[in-house]
């Protein structure tokens, strides 16, 4: 009998069938999840190294007050404004001089906070005074500056401020422009010319039926400052949607 036995266990298989099943099920699913880190690895680090950027050009409508604008997803600063309707304002950036939002070839201005000085940063709003920053020198700004007016280059005339008007170490720079009022912005100037920041100058114009565009650029960037201002007027009126009511 333990012949028979012996016999009977020399006969059965070393691996079961169902052992065989289960270790090909194992394997199969071994293999999907192989794939599907590998395909989320290569999502997720395009996420993370985007860190909130987009290189999509699809272009995002809004209507802010009586004004209806379309701008590219890469233009619009923050994720949460990427989207269609109705709107109180909308954050922009674009390279400088290129006017262009993020991409690939341009990634390390954006990526890259030592670079930051290669940007133009917008906040467009409805409109909440009758009168953009050339339009305020006269009634508001000229009574609050002190001691002389100071040559400062490529045009521009620096006055100071007083030290009560509330705009801390800020200095408005003025300059005539042909057929239209003064240019006028205001910045922080820096000590020395490496220590200028991503934005320290600002300056606000009106355009379209009833927008507000403020605009923070480098100092650095100030013997630029005619170019700058057309092209983000040029930039924000090719895109009214209602251009045609707004446009000579």
């Amino acid at each position: 009998m333990s012949h028979a036995v012996h016999s009977a266990s020399q006969e059965q298989p070393l691996f079961s069938m169902g052992f065989l099943l289960r270790t090909m099920a194992v394997i199969a699913v071994l293999a999907v999840l192989t794939v599907a880190i590998s395909i989320g690895g290569r999502w997720f680090g395009r996420h993370i190294s985007l860190a909130g950027n987009t290189d999509s050009t699809a272009e995002i409508s809004l209507t802010i007050g009586r004004d209806s604008v379309k701008f590219p997803e890469n233009a619009i600063r923050f994720p949460s404004q990427r989207h269609e309707g109705a709107a109180e304002r909308v954050d922009l950036y674009l390279a400088w001089p290129e006017m262009q939002g993020y991409g690939k070839e341009n990634h390390l201005r954006f990526d890259d906070v030592t670079q930051s000085s290669g940007l133009l940063f917008l906040q467009i709003t409805q409109s909440t005074m009758s009168r953009d920053m050339s339009g305020r020198l006269e009634p508001i700004y000229s009574h609050l500056l002190e001691g002389p007016a100071e040559t400062f280059g490529n045009g521009l005339t620096l006055h100071r401020l007083r030290a009560d008007a509330g705009y801390g170490d800020e200095v408005l720079l003025t300059a005539p422009v042909k057929d239209g009022p003064d240019y006028v912005v205001r910045c922080v100037l820096p000590s020395a010319p490496d220590k200028a920041t991503s934005g320290d100058c600002q300056r606000d114009i009106k355009v379209g039926n009833d927008l507000s565009v403020l605009y923070r650029f480098s100092s650095s960037h100030l013997d630029d400052w005619e170019h700058i201002d057309a092209a983000i007027r040029t930039f924000v009126e090719a895109r009214l949607m209602n251009r045609s009511a707004t446009s000579p």
